[in-house]
């Protein structure tokens, strides 16, 4: 049985490796009361821009960026099923998500996207990228490795990790405590902000477990790098500085070797949030690849 210690050292390695008036809508718009994969908050008119958040993070994350970025376009702010109130959804979750986020743009005839994407985010900007090379001109990926496995368990295989472990087993049966205090450290190694700390606290907590739990499983078995051959579009990777940047940097470039068109960038003094610990600077990074270039 693995220690309780030991997973929670687990996921914070995992953590770490690496306006206008506003509608809502979902990615089911008929009046089917079955949960659905998301949550999509709109604002804005113009040029499609999806923001992808990390994982158990709620779409709205992205305002204070929306804000500081000189973008012009309709924002579309997802969140994710099982977390912040949303219902869960079946598993396999990050598939349901991406898949259901790739009928979304079919459906809506959406073309000319921009995407940027934190983490998990990043991961489904990298999916959707590849789906649709002909349909997104941009993506910002923040913080998001196309296979963390790799790092966190060389030569483990994908096959090898499942629901049902004894891991997964004693993350379900932890207790509020135990999940409160495993949340709290997490959080703590997530960004050096210390005001942002609660409020990760928080999203963790506010998680349905059984999404949490599993949902982290599917993105441990997930790699993208096969697929990164299929992105036409014009990429920047931002990765952050913690806990060693010239490490963190040669596996962004191991990883993503197959994409052909990005430019990888480093955040000093930052943790996996990079726009909180160096919003300023992940403001103007964003803004001259997506809109100072252009001019």
């Amino acid at each position: 049985m693995i220690k309780i210690r030991k997973i929670i050292i687990l996921f914070i390695v995992v953590l770490n490796i690496s306006s206008c008036s506003s509608t809502k809508t979902t990615a089911n718009q008929s009046k089917n009361p079955e949960p659905t994969a998301f949550k999509v908050e709109i604002i804005g008119k113009g040029q499609p821009i999806f923001y992808l958040p990390g994982f158990t993070v709620p779409g709205s994350i992205w305002k204070e960026t929306i804000e500081n970025l000189n973008l012009k376009g309709k924002s579309y702010l997802f969140s994710y099923a099982g977390f912040n109130g949303n219902k869960p959804i079946e598993m396999p979750w990050y598939d349901n998500i991406k898949n259901s986020i790739v009928k979304y743009i079919k459906d809506n005839n959406l073309n000319n996207i921009v995407i940027i994407g934190h983490s998990m985010g990043g991961n489904l900007a990298v999916d959707i990228a590849a789906e649709y090379p002909n349909r997104v001109s941009k993506i910002v990926i923040v913080e998001a490795l196309p296979c963390m496995r790799e790092v966190m368990m060389p030569n483990v295989p994908a096959e090898s990790l499942f629901y049902e472990s004894p891991c997964n087993k004693q993350m379900l049966e932890m207790d509020e405590q135990q999940f409160k205090g495993m949340a709290s450290m997490m959080a703590s190694n997530m960004t050096f902000n210390k005001e942002k700390i609660e409020t990760l606290t928080n999203w963790i907590l506010e998680a349905d477990r059984k999404t949490w739990v599993y949902g982290y499983t599917d993105l441990l078995k997930l790699d993208l790098r096969n697929v990164l051959s299929k992105i036409k579009c014009e990429t920047l990777i931002i990765g952050a500085s913690f806990p060693d940047v010239k490490t963190a940097k040669e596996n962004y470039e191991n990883q993503d070797s197959n994409l052909t068109n990005k430019t990888i960038v480093m955040a000093s003094n930052s943790k996996h949030f990079v726009m909180f610990d160096q919003a300023k600077w992940f403001y103007k990074t964003v803004n001259d690849f997506l809109v100072n270039e252009k001019k």
